[in-house]
């Protein structure tokens, strides 16, 4: 069994022409055409905070659904962090992840069912300081570890690290890799590699890459990364 796992960073569904929009957001996902996907500020900052990507649009306009986290009536998800999966994919169970930070942001997670397996997944987004960083992906860690039966699991996100090797990749011992599929930020001209994809022992790697086309090149300030993960098949 395949399954495709996506992150992006969708910088409130404004491009770099300065327009807000959510039909572009979602034609790049259609593009990555991704099992399960991670979306990075995908609500607005303040107010209400609701989403950029109406829950109408998406269910019109796309094959996906976002996972119900149910803390606000108008956001599909937490601190901008949002998990949207294939209408073919079962989630069995989703909450938010609690982090230690002093600026706005979070994590996600969801155990989801897909082929007979049960998988969990956390999309995240986080702080800009080196430090915060490292007790944020403990506090994660932790979370995985702790919120039920071991399952494959799939960390994604904005890491907001620059560094190639040390600095917050510290935090991840085997079985856990950190893929890094190129260089996705900013899209205009890419340079740093701060989108990854985080996998426990039991997936088999495919095909990583950095998702650069002429809708991804403008309807944001990230490109979306994407990772191909087999298990063996139940």
């Amino acid at each position: 069994m395949h399954l495709t796992f996506a992150s992006y960073n969708i910088h409130k569904a404004v491009g770099l022409d300065r327009r807000r929009d959510p039909e572009r957001i979602l034609a790049v996902l259609h593009e990555i055409d991704a099992d399960v996907v991670a979306l990075q500020e995908a609500d607005r900052r303040f107010g209400r905070r609701e989403t950029v990507l109406p829950r109408d649009m998406l269910d019109d306009l796309s094959n996906y659904r976002a996972v119900p986290l149910n803390h606000r009536p108008d956001s599909i998800g937490w601190h901008g962090n949002a998990l949207l999966v294939k209408r073919g994919v079962t989630v069995v169970e989703a909450g938010v992840v609690p982090l230690p930070t002093l600026e706005p942001r979070g994590a996600v997670r969801a155990d989801l069912l897909a082929g007979g397996h049960r998988l969990r997944v956390v999309g995240m987004h986080l702080d800009l300081s080196g430090l915060r960083r490292r007790h944020q992906l403990r506090a994660i860690l932790a979370h995985v570890a702790g919120c039920g039966p071991t399952c494959p699991s799939v960390l994604m996100g904005d890491f907001n690290e620059w560094a190639l090797h040390g600095g917050s990749w510290r935090e991840f011992h085997a079985p856990w890799r950190v893929l890094t599929p190129g260089r996705s930020f900013p899209t205009r001209r890419p340079v740093a590699q701060l989108d990854r994809i985080v996998v426990s022992g039991e997936w088999t790697l495919g095909e990583t890459r950095v998702h650069h086309s002429p809708l991804s090149a403008v309807a944001s300030d990230h490109l979306p990364i994407l990772a191909v993960l087999g298990l063996p098949k139940k």
